[in-house]
């Protein structure tokens, strides 16, 4: 009896502390994410405004890993949901630094940054809690927001049919600190690509997956010794 006491003990305290250690310091050589897109290929270069018109541009998200959508703010569908999974998101890492949130509007005429900050407000009756100290809503340039959805490779266009008006992707893409777009593999070894930002089950693997990565940036350099 006492055996198991001790066997249970150390599955309870002693194996989480583990398996974070090989996850943080990065020498779990086993598990690496893929880099999607052709060789050398990164986001393209962007400025656009968020809620407190302030800039916000490629150098300034570059170095910091980030989780990006594309959203409006009168979407009738997806687009709440899709909000509280990025809070969700933002609450289970919040306690890693430089990782980071950002959202496009698809409707930057209607979607000014007073728009976009009365979202935020408008998502906590709903129990949807924001930190914007590390989530950016921008708006700007209606052509250069959808030519960044293509760059992120998801979509993003106006389209009347539509509810709402626009139509745009449910996904959330992973960035890493260059500007590359990062993706775990699913059970049959498929690349992901991206995360349906609709999906709570998807979004537990976007959160293991940026332990994995947090964890490339921590693992060590090989030295040739050549």
């Amino acid at each position: 009896m006492k055996l198991d006491k001790i066997i249970l003990l150390f599955l309870l305290l002693v194996l989480p502390g583990i398996m974070y250690f090989y996850l943080t310091t990065g020498y779990n050589n086993f598990i690496k994410l893929e880099v999607i897109g052709e060789e050398d290929y990164s986001i393209d270069d962007f400025s656009f405004i968020n809620q407190n018109n302030d800039i916000i541009t490629k150098d300034s998200m570059t170095g910091s890993i980030y989780v990006a959508n594309f959203f409006f703010t009168s979407c009738p569908t997806i687009c709440p949901k899709m909000t509280r999974n990025m809070s969700y998101l933002q609450d289970k890492l919040s306690v890693f630094p430089n990782i980071r949130f950002l959202s496009h509007t698809v409707d930057p005429f209607n979607d000014t940054p007073e728009k976009l900050l009365s979202y935020v407000d408008s998502m906590k009756q709903k129990n949807i809690y924001i930190d914007l100290s590390n989530w950016d809503f921008v708006t700007g340039d209606k052509d250069k927001l959808y030519q960044s959805a293509s760059n992120y490779f998801v979509n993003a266009t106006s389209d009347s049919l539509a509810p709402g008006g626009f139509l745009h992707s449910e996904y959330f893409i992973l960035i890493d600190k260059q500007g590359r777009v990062r993706s775990g593999v699913d059970k049959s070894g498929n690349t992901v690509g991206a995360y349906d930002g609709t999906n709570e089950a998807q979004m537990k693997d976007l959160i293991n997956d940026i332990n994995v990565l947090m964890a490339e940036y921590k693992k060590p350099l090989k030295i040739d010794k050549n």
